[in-house]
């Protein structure tokens, strides 16, 4: 809502429904014509003590991979991809995936044919294994970090990266920030490698924004993100701490 999506849609459960209008009224609940879509954060996709509307929620996420419709994939929607990915489905449509180190480790996991992936080998190596995600996957991956990577299944294609946000955003809900931000972007048209790349520079710019020098909750990123972009566009954004 505050990247400036002309409308919003959210399909999930009825009571996260009701706490997303209760913050957001202007979002529209239920099915129904979009031009992205963002899919797995909240979600569950290890199948243990699932909330009631979970498994439906598991089953949009899963549906939305056969769509012919730009997508980002971030948290439990990840290893659903993985999943899907691994029974010899195939993404056509822009896609971008956005995981932390974790996150990649075991998607890599999934699609490398059972091979174990740990996240300090991802850390040691990000941009091999980032790169190596986005072949086998066939989708543009946006490693997050310290130093955020975004990189296509091309190998031709530089690398793009992104290391001014302040060490502060590394805070529960951030990369859920970082995600409805690119969604907005692919929405709006641009490729998964644009999208990543200035969602990434808008996110840090806006953390940089929020934080006083001192810790900073998502939430304070995500309402910060006008004024960020404000700011780019002025040539005065602030640089990371």
């Amino acid at each position: 809502m505050e990247a400036g999506a002309g409308m919003v849609r959210y399909l999930g459960p009825p009571r996260a429904a009701d706490l997303v209008l209760a913050s957001c009224p202007e979002v529209v609940p239920g099915p129904g014509r979009v031009q992205a879509m963002v899919v797995g954060p909240g979600v569950d996709a290890r199948g243990v003590d699932r909330p009631d509307g979970e498994d439906d929620q598991v089953d949009r996420v899963t549906g939305s991979f056969a769509q012919d419709l730009p997508l980002l994939v971030d948290a439990g929607g990840l290893e659903l991809l993985g999943r899907w990915l691994a029974a010899g489905h195939r993404r056509t449509a822009p896609t971008l995936l956005t995981p932390h180190a974790g996150e990649l480790a075991r998607l890599l996991g999934t699609v490398a044919d059972g091979e174990e992936v740990t996240r300090e080998q991802v850390e040691q190596a990000p941009l091999a294994h980032a790169r190596r995600a986005a072949v086998l996957t066939g989708c543009t991956v946006l490693l997050k970090g310290a130093t955020t990577l975004v990189v296509t299944p091309d190998p031709a294609v530089p690398v793009r990266s992104q290391a001014d946000a302040p060490p502060w955003l590394a805070t529960a809900g951030a990369g859920d920030v970082l995600a409805g931000l690119a969604g907005v972007l692919l929405a709006a048209g641009l490729a998964p490698l644009e999208a990543g790349s200035l969602a990434a520079l808008v996110h840090g710019t806006a953390a940089s924004r929020a934080t006083p020098g001192g810790p900073v909750r998502a939430l304070g990123v995500a309402h910060a993100i006008p004024l960020a972009v404000a700011d780019l566009l002025a040539g005065t954004a602030p640089r990371g701490r």
